[in-house]
């Protein structure tokens, strides 16, 4: 277990590494940061002076360094569109974007999980067939169009729900929560469904084709031979080893929530994170872009490190054969 563990935490460095080297990049090879913050009547020895200042004059491998420093310490400098710490804006944006893929990951499984179980167990059925064709729905529409149709339906047609924004929030700290509040509460209705629309139907197809394997293994036919029921061969049984899998795409695909939540955010104006990365690209802020990088970097690689620790945990087959390899 250790050494798996630590075979892990290897690989995450390594992958982190790569990621910290593709986002220093983007200041030596996206532009001219100099420019940016200068603008172009500055004069040459501002110029040369404002470079001195920032370390940009020193060799590439001394700037990577020093870089990776500050990365560690949470400090990607000064926003060149708002002059404010990088940090600052994404400590105000944060709360705002994990509220919204914590919403849209609770929808997904609070849906996906009992619908792809239901298409499994009753798959000849009306609504079974009727799950499975609203799937493909929300497999290929694009999440903008999504957001737009839900907008155009239940905020400007009907008028029941907001259309952009977050609502009215309550500090707790430096945390700022919409949950608190019934305009909050309503503003994360739409976003949060928006976004969780194509996990639930991911998750929803993978539990009912796992569900449908299992069905058919030799172990619940011999319990369906010792008269189990079938609640307790559905649920005692098939369910439990049909959720093994899903544990591994759940985690990835709750890291793809946080990364992808930009289109959610921007048509919604929602004031998170992606939305901060769409503007940094508008208006060529390096900082910000290579801050969002690494951060989402980050939440991949843990989440995928939790993964593959739950799954060692849940699944006793690796064990099995991590032992007779030794």
């Amino acid at each position: 277990m250790i050494a798996f563990v630590l075979r892990r935490i290897l690989q995450t460095v390594a992958v982190l590494g790569v990621v910290a080297l593709i986002a220093f990049s983007l200041f030596n090879y996206t532009g001219d940061p100099i420019a940016f913050m200068l603008g172009q009547d500055a004069t040459m020895e501002d110029r040369v002076r404002l470079r001195a200042d920032l370390g940009l004059d020193q060799p590439a491998y001394v700037q990577f360094g020093r870089f990776v420093g500050n990365a560690l310490q949470g400090d990607f400098g000064v926003s060149l569109r708002q002059g404010r710490k990088v940090s600052t804006l994404l400590r105000e944006r944060l709360p705002a974007t994990l509220e919204l893929s914590f919403a849209a990951a609770l929808i997904a499984l609070l849906a996906g999980i009992p619908a792809g179980v239901y298409t499994a167990l009753r798959r000849h059925s009306v609504l079974a067939h009727v799950l499975l064709a609203a799937s493909l729905v929300g497999v290929s529409l694009p999440t903008f169009l999504i957001g737009i149709l839900l907008i155009l339906v239940f905020a400007v047609q009907l008028g029941w729900l907001p259309s952009f924004g977050r609502g009215e929030v309550v500090a707790l700290g430096w945390w700022t929560t919409g949950l608190l509040t019934p305009s909050g509460l309503k503003s994360l209705i739409l976003p949060s469904i928006t976004l969780a629309l194509f996990q639930a139907t991911l998750i929803m197809r993978l539990v009912r084709a796992e569900m449908l394997e299992v069905l058919r293994t030799d172990y619940i036919k011999f319990a369906r031979a010792r008269g189990l029921t079938d609640r307790a061969i559905h649920f005692g049984h098939a369910l439990k080893n049909t959720l093994v899998p899903v544990i591994t795409i759940t985690g990835l695909q709750l890291g793809a929530i946080i990364a992808f939540a930009i289109i959610t955010e921007t048509v919604f104006q929602w004031p998170g994170m992606g939305l901060l990365f769409i503007q940094a690209v508008t208006f060529a802020d390096i900082p910000v872009m290579a801050a969002y990088l690494c951060f989402i970097a980050v939440v991949f690689v843990l989440l995928n490190l939790i993964v593959d620790l739950l799954y060692y945990a849940v699944d006793p087959r690796l064990r099995v054969e991590r032992v007779v390899g030794h």
